[in-house]
C-alpha cells in the first residue's frame, strides 16, 4: 500500500510540472486571436518597428504598451519577437524602455557590421536601434520639441540593449512632428541615410558614424496625399522585374488620409544619389487600399543571396484602434510580404505577396470546378479558419451584355451576417464589404464597402484570399492589388459562396486550402 502511494505521489507531482497543453491551447486560441499572423500575448501593440535580419533570425520589434490594452503614449516600450522563418514567432520581454528623455517611439535597426559607431567590434558588429524619443512632459508645455532620436546598442543578438550615453543623437530643431528614423547604408556614397518623417515631408539626413547627423534634403512638399501626418518611412533599392534597372522606393504612411479613410500607406518610386529623392511622375500610389495596413515597413540587413525585400504593416486602422472587441490584447500584424517592382502601364508599381515560407503553412486543399456562376452558388464545404482561398475567373468577354456586373466570393453565417469579397466590373474596382459582417466601432467607421480602382483588362482575374480568425489579405491581379481588412463576426462563418449579380461568370478554377496555425 505504501508502495501505490508512493507511485501516486509521483505521478501527481509529475503531473503538476508538467505544463499544459489545454491551457496553451485556450492561450492562443481566444475569440479572435489570429492564428497565421503575429500578435502580442497580451497587451496593445501598434507600429513594427526595428525590423532587421541577424544571425540566423528575423528580429520583430513594435510599439507596445505592456500594462494597458489601449495605447499608453507616455509609457511606450518596444516589444519584441524573433522568428527563423518569418512565419513562427518567439515572444521575448519588452526591448526597449522609457527613460528621462522619454517613451519609445517607431524608429529602426541595422547591423553595424564594420562598427563604424564604435559600440562594438570587427568581430562582434552592435545591432543599432535608432528611435523616436516622445517627451510627454515636453509636449504638455506646449513646446514643439518634445520629439527627437535616440540610440540603442546591443552586442548579445537583440537580447539586451545599452542606451546610447549621450542622447539624443539627432536633437529637434523646433518642429513638432518630427519621428520615425528609418535608417539604412547607402553603399555608393558610404554613408548611413535616416529617412525621417517631418509634418507632412521627408527629411533626409546623413552620417558617418550612425551617431552625427547631416540634414541633405527634404522631399513631399506638392506630391502626394497630405490629409494628415507623414509617419513611419522606409527607403530602399528595388530592380525592375525582367531588367537590369533598379528603382528607389520611398514608403510614407499617412493619418488620417488613406484612400477609404482614416490610416494607410502610399508610396512613391524614383532615384536616390545619397543627398536628393527624385520621384517619377506625381501619381498619389496606394501600398495597400484595405482599411487596415499601416505603418508597413522592411526588414533591414537580409542577405544579399536572399535578395528579398521583405515588408510587415500594423493591421489595425487609428479611426477605430483603440476598439476592436479583442480580450486581453489588441492589435496583430500582416503576413510578412515581398515586395517586387514592375513597369506597367507607362508606371512602376509594387507587386506584394506572402513570403514564401507561409507556404509549408497549408495542410490540405480541395479543388473548386469550373462552372459559370450566375446567382447565388454554395460551395459544398464547411470554412475552417484559417484558410486560404484562390480563385480564376474568366475576363474575356467582360465588355459583353450578360457578364456579372459584380462576382466574387461571399462568407456567411446563421445570424445572417456576411463578408463579401469581389470585383465591381461596372465601376472597375475590387471590393471588400464588411457593412453586415458583425462588429461595428462606435464611430462607424469600420463597417462599410472598401474599394481598389482597377481596370481588368487581361483574359482572366485571380484572387487569392488569406481569411484568419479576425482578418482577409486580398492579393488580386498576381499582387498588383491588395486589400488588408479586420472583421469581427459574433460568430465563426459556416458557409462559403460564389456569386454573380445582373449576369454571370466562369469560374476557370479555384482552391481552397486549410492552414496550420503558427501558434
Amino acid at each position: 500500500m505504501k508502495t501505490f502511494y508512493k507511485l501516486l505521489l509521483i505521478v501527481f507531482i509529475f503531473s503538476a510540472c508538467k505544463p499544459s497543453a489545454d491551457k496553451h491551447q485556450e492561450k492562443y486560441n481566444e475569440q479572435y486571436r489570429p492564428q497565421v499572423h503575429f500578435s502580442p500575448e497580451k497587451m496593445w501593440a501598434n507600429d513594427p518597428n526595428g525590423m532587421v535580419y541577424y544571425d540566423g533570425e528575423y528580429h520583430l520589434f513594435y510599439q507596445h504598451t505592456p500594462h494597458a490594452v489601449t495605447p499608453d503614449f507616455p509609457k511606450m516600450h518596444w516589444g519584441h519577437a524573433v522568428s527563423t522563418d518569418l512565419i513562427h514567432w518567439k515572444r521575448l520581454p519588452p526591448a526597449i524602455a522609457p527613460d528621462k528623455h522619454g517613451a519609445i517611439f517607431s524608429g529602426s535597426a541595422v547591423v553595424d557590421v564594420n562598427n563604424t559607431s564604435g559600440l562594438g567590434t570587427q568581430m562582434n558588429p552592435p545591432l543599432v536601434a535608432i528611435y523616436t524619443y516622445h517627451n510627454r512632459q515636453l509636449e504638455v508645455t506646449g513646446c514643439d520639441t518634445f520629439q527627437y532620436q535616440g540610440l540603442a546598442y546591443s552586442i548579445d543578438k537583440g537580447r539586451n540593449w545599452i542606451k546610447y550615453e549621450h542622447n539624443p543623437v539627432l536633437p529637434n530643431p523646433g518642429i513638432r512632428d518630427f519621428r520615425d528614423p528609418k535608417v539604412s547604408w547607402h553603399p555608393e556614397s558610404e554613408k548611413w541615410i535616416m529617412t525621417l518623417a517631418v509634418l507632412d515631408h521627408i527629411n533626409f539626413y546623413s552620417s558617418p558614424n550612425l551617431i552625427d547627423w547631416t540634414l541633405e534634403s527634404e522631399f513631399g512638399e506638392g506630391i502626394g496625399a497630405h490629409g494628415g501626418v507623414w509617419e513611419c518611412p522606409d527607403l530602399f533599392p528595388l530592380q525592375v522585374e525582367g531588367t537590369d534597372e533598379i528603382k528607389w522606393v520611398l514608403l510614407v504612411s499617412i493619418n488620417p488620409g488613406g484612400p477609404n479613410g482614416g490610416s494607410a500607406t502610399q508610396y512613391f518610386v524614383g532615384e536616390f544619389d545619397g543627398h536628393v529623392f527624385e520621384p517619377h511622375g506625381e501619381r498619389t500610389k496606394w501600398l495597400d487600399y484595405g482599411k487596415d495596413n499601416y505603418a508597413g515597413v522592411t526588414w533591414s540587413d537580409i542577405p544579399d543571396e536572399d535578395g528579398r525585400r521583405i515588408l510587415l504593416g500594423w493591421m489595425n486602422n487609428w479611426q477605430y484602434a483603440n476598439e476592436i472587441p479583442t480580450s486581453g490584447w489588441r492589435g496583430a500584424f500582416t503576413l510578412p510580404r515581398t515586395l517586387e517592382l514592375t513597369e506597367i502601364y507607362n508606371d512602376y508599381l509594387l507587386v506584394s505577396s506572402p513570403v514564401k515560407e507561409f507556404e509549408k503553412l497549408k495542410s490540405g486543399s480541395k479543388k473548386i470546378s469550373g462552372s459559370t456562376v450566375s446567382g447565388m452558388q454554395e460551395i459544398n464545404m464547411k470554412p475552417q479558419f484559417p484558410m486560404e482561398i484562390n480563385l480564376n475567373f474568366n475576363t474575356e468577354n467582360n465588355t459583353a451584355m450578360n457578364f456579372g456586373e459584380r462576382f466574387g466570393i461571399i462568407l456567411s453565417n446563421e445570424k445572417n451576417e456576411s463578408l463579401k469579397i469581389g470585383y465591381d466590373n461596372l465601376n472597375k474596382l475590387f471590393f471588400i464589404d464588411r457593412s453586415n459582417c458583425g462588429w461595428d466601432s462606435p464611430n462607424q467607421e469600420f463597417a462599410g464597402i472598401h474599394y481598389a480602382p482597377y481596370v481588368v483588362s487581361s483574359p482572366s482575374l485571380d484572387l487569392k484570399l488569406i481569411i484568419d480568425e479576425s482578418s482577409v489579405e486580398l492579393f488580386a491581379i498576381g499582387g498588383l492589388v491588395s486589400m488588408t481588412e479586420q472583421l469581427f463576426p459574433s460568430e465563426k462563418f459556416t458557409s462559403i459562396s460564389l456569386y454573380s449579380e445582373k449576369g454571370d461568370v466562369e469560374l476557370l478554377s479555384g482552391t481552397i486550402s486549410n492552414l496550420s496555425s503558427i501558434w
